[in-house]
Order: C-alpha cells, then sequence, then structure tokens
C-alpha cells in the first residue's frame, strides 16, 4: 500500500493494469522529494471518480489499458497527465498528445527518467502559479521547463536585472509584492513580474499566496 500523502506534496495518480508495474511506479514517485504516489489503479473505467474524489494533482497514465484506452481516459479528465506506453509508433506518439498528453515516456524506464519529467513539471507549475499573465519568453519558458529543458547553460546566463530582482528579495526582511519588487529595483512591473516568475521556476525564490482588502489573492515572492 501507498504510504499517507504528505503535506506540500504533489499527488500523482497511477493508472496500469500490470499492477507490479504500477507498483514499481509507484515506488519511484515516492523516491522523489515533494512527490506522493497514490495507491496505483488497475481499471481505467473506475479513473474519472478517483479523479473526482481525491483531486489528483497529476495522473501517470498508461497508453493500452482494458475496457478504454489511455488516450480515450485521457479526453474525458481535466487534469494534467503524463503518458506512458512501450508502443512508440508515431501514431500512439501523436494520439498522446492530441489527446492532452504533457509528456510521453517510453517505457520501460528508469527513476531518473521519471524524476526528470516530474521535476520539470512541478516547475512549469510553480511558474505558471507565479504570473497572472506571459509574453512569448516567457511561454516559451513554459514549454522548455515542461520538458525538463531549463539545463544549467540556461541557468548560468543569468541577466542582471534577473540577478538584481533576486537580490532585492533576498535582502527583504519579508515577503515581497510585484509592485514592490519593480520599485526597488527601478523597472516595469511586467518585468519584475516576468524575472520572479523565472526566479520560481528554477526554485531560487519561494511564491505565497496572500490576500488583500478586496479578496484578491497576491503573489507575495520571498527568499528560500
Amino acid at each position: 500500500m501507498t504510504q499517507g500523502v504528505a503535506t506540500g506534496d504533489y499527488r500523482v495518480l497511477i493508472v496500469d493494469d500490470d499492477f507490479r508495474v504500477g507498483q514499481l511506479h509507484a515506488d519511484m514517485v515516492n523516491e522523489i522529494p515533494g512527490f506522493q504516489a497514490l495507491d496505483p489503479v488497475q481499471d481505467p473505467r473506475t479513473v474519472p471518480q478517483l479523479v473526482a474524489a481525491l483531486q489528483p494533482d497529476l495522473v501517470l497514465l498508461d497508453l493500452y489499458l482494458p475496457h478504454v484506452s489511455g488516450v480515450e481516459l485521457l479526453r474525458e479528465l481535466q487534469i494534467d497527465a503524463i503518458m506512458v506506453s512501450a508502443a512508440t509508433e508515431s501514431k500512439n506518439v501523436a494520439a498522446a498528445l492530441q489527446a492532452g498528453a504533457l509528456a510521453f515516456i517510453i517505457k520501460p524506464f528508469g527513476a531518473k527518467t521519471l524524476a526528470g519529467k516530474l521535476k520539470g513539471w512541478a516547475r512549469y507549475r510553480r511558474q505558471l502559479a507565479a504570473s497572472t499573465d506571459f509574453d512569448q519568453q516567457g511561454v516559451d519558458r513554459l514549454y522548455r521547463t515542461l520538458q525538463g529543458a531549463e539545463d544549467s547553460s540556461a541557468a548560468t546566463s543569468v541577466a542582471p536585472t534577473e540577478q538584481a530582482v533576486l537580490a532585492c528579495v533576498r535582502q527583504s526582511r519579508g515577503p515581497m509584492n510585484v509592485a514592490e519588487v519593480a520599485e526597488a529595483v527601478g523597472v516595469a512591473r511586467a518585468t519584475a513580474q516576468r524575472y520572479l516568475a523565472a526566479l520560481v521556476a528554477n526554485e531560487s525564490l519561494e511564491l505565497q499566496l496572500g490576500y488583500g482588502t478586496r479578496g484578491r489573492p497576491e503573489h507575495r515572492y520571498f527568499a528560500r
């Protein structure tokens, strides 16, 4: 049985008709910091109800399943999903992506491959949460992040403005909102927002949601 889910962990529902494979993938997920696997599911017909009841953050979904295919099932689910399969024909990859899969992992795969995809997805989710609007550069970064392509070369090439934003937040006595950072650094609010989102995505900063006097959520940022 899968262990209880820790508060703050991303919860992953694994759907595979082979119990041993499902449990193997669950064990891999549980080894990744910040992730926790729910009990693997063998019968895909129960998945829509389980998703509604358990509200996982991500589904790891096998392509070939009894009763209903993973592609058909994915079309029913309004949730982030990564498709896994040993069926490498181009038509299968295309069908999975057209149905809404955020990534496709070829079976069999190792723990390092899965960890790379899940960590990339987690950065993508944090980057989405950190911004309310995107320019083209931000959207392109989202796609790279989702595929785990935020590599070390990108991380080492840091713009001076990004360095200034990071230093500003690190030197503050408490969490800062976008307007405060923009004023302190001397840049436009949209520019500050873009760099803050990137810093959250690469885990240099943390994002905190608060509520102002009007009840609208406010993004505040602080150093890790």
